[in-house]
């Protein structure tokens, strides 16, 4: 495995349609330029991701001299897992004085233990405190 860190050329992230990848922009020019079978990653990343349809999904692309590739599939964006709990189609464009919705302190932990995996903390109460600064961000009330 050491001798392969050596050949990795570049990282990508890009935040794609759960099982609908296309050689289309984004994944086309980020991955073409590098060299790498776009087509490829399709099939590969639209078959991981078969069951997350209508979701966006988070991929981190590593991309080798070679121009072979792995890729490791991330958890939803916080911002959307909070959209979709409080049904809304997007963020307050002014946070702090239009509110877009409510949510409770259970539906934060929820959350947060869907992210731990991607977080830079494995408390659940300090995640907990990072979905609910996003939430509130983006002008969602925290609730009792």
């Amino acid at each position: 495995m050491a001798k392969k860190s050596n050949n990795i050329k570049s990282f990508l992230k890009l935040l794609v349609p759960g099982g609908g990848a296309t050689p289309a922009p984004p994944v086309g020019s980020a991955l073409g330029q590098h060299g790498v079978n776009i087509m490829d990653f399709c099939k590969q990343f639209n078959a991981k991701t078969a069951d997350r349809k209508g979701e966006t999904v988070p991929v981190v692309i590593t991309v080798f001299k070679d121009r072979s590739f792995t890729f490791v599939i991330k958890t939803s964006p916080t911002s959307e897992l909070i959209k979709k709990k409080v049904n809304a189609s997007k963020g307050s464009a002014r946070p702090h004085e239009q509110k877009v919705g409510k949510i409770t302190w259970n539906d934060v932990e929820e959350i947060a233990k869907v992210k731990l995996p991607d977080l830079n903390t494995r408390d659940v109460a300090e995640a907990k405190k990072v979905v609910a600064g996003t939430a509130r961000s983006m002008g969602v009330e925290v609730v009792d």
